[in-house]
């Protein structure tokens, strides 16, 4: 830039960077931060504050994700136990209505709806219900890792063995004797449990009783609860016409059966299935 005077013409640059550096001490932050907003660092109160609010966001989210799940794994268990009812059903027709045996044994091996048994390898392919479902995803159920009792797979389920397919033990050899039932010896089939979410507690095995899984499902009156209510405190039931619901158990308390204590049930959800309180009869599960 040219600057002339009146009497003689005179070149002066002017001096910017002095004029750069007096504006850069008006105004809160440097002319290069302002230029370079990305080269601005967080203070340690603004981290604070962020860190701070991605905690209480994680405190209200992740209970939300958690009955998410839950939710979803009460639903595909519901699904399963339905599926597992058709097969179940396809089953009985089959061979003349007569009811599925909780386990047909073999010479050295068992069969039984989840899977065959030979004392060492469990083999879901050779279950009862296998050539039904073609799978044997249905059998699991996503609420309950079965990691104790590999022998069952991992099926979290349980048959109402007791009135679906009882047996005489006749003395002097006691050699189990199985007595057929009929489709049509079910007296209300929607009142009438086929399956449910099950497990057991163990006090035989273990230094102190543990939750496993079980395929038997207990009637109230053989004093030994194997309804789980594993979803929140709610059990999944399979009724003998095909519907499925959810109900919760029924808890005892004091000391029952063999030597149990309702404390190791309760705090696991282990309780009965029951509708007239009464403990002593098996209205939802008996053929009546």
């Amino acid at each position: 830039m040219k600057l002339r005077t009146r009497n003689s013409s005179i070149t002066r640059t002017p001096n910017w960077k002095s004029r750069i550096t007096h504006l850069e001490s008006r105004i809160p932050y440097p002319l290069s931060r302002i230029a370079n907003p990305a080269s601005r660092a967080f203070t340690l109160i603004e981290l604070l504050v962020v860190v701070a609010i991605l905690a209480i966001l994680a405190s209200i989210l992740f209970p939300v994700f958690a009955g998410a799940k839950m939710a979803a794994k009460k639903t595909a268990s519901l699904s399963n136990l339905r599926q597992i009812g058709l097969a179940w059903t396809m089953y009985n027709e089959d061979y003349d209505e007569t009811l599925m045996r909780v386990h047909i044994p073999d010479g050295t091996k068992e069969y039984f709806w989840w899977g065959s048994w030979d004392g060492t390898t469990e083999k879901p392919e050779e279950g009862l219900l296998y050539p039904y479902t073609r799978g044997a995803g249905i059998q699991v159920d996503p609420s309950f890792d079965n990691k104790l009792r590999t022998n069952l797979g991992f099926t979290g389920y349980g048959y109402n063995y007791f009135y679906l397919s009882p047996s005489t033990y006749s003395p002097p050899d006691y050699v189990e004797v199985p007595l057929p039932v009929m489709e049509g010896q079910i007296g209300t089939p929607t009142e009438t449990v086929c399956f449910a979410t099950c497990a057991r507690i163990n006090n035989w095995t273990y230094a102190t009783p543990t939750l496993e899984g079980s395929t038997y499902l207990d009637p109230p009156s053989n004093a030994y609860p194997g309804f789980h209510g594993r979803t929140n405190g709610v059990g999944n039931i399979l009724w003998c016409d095909g519907h499925a619901n959810a109900r919760r158990p029924v808890m005892r308390s004091g000391t029952f059966g063999f030597g149990f204590n309702s404390d190791d049930f309760r705090k696991e959800n282990l309780g009965d299935i029951d509708q007239d309180g009464n403990l002593s009869t098996d209205e939802l599960f008996d053929l009546n």
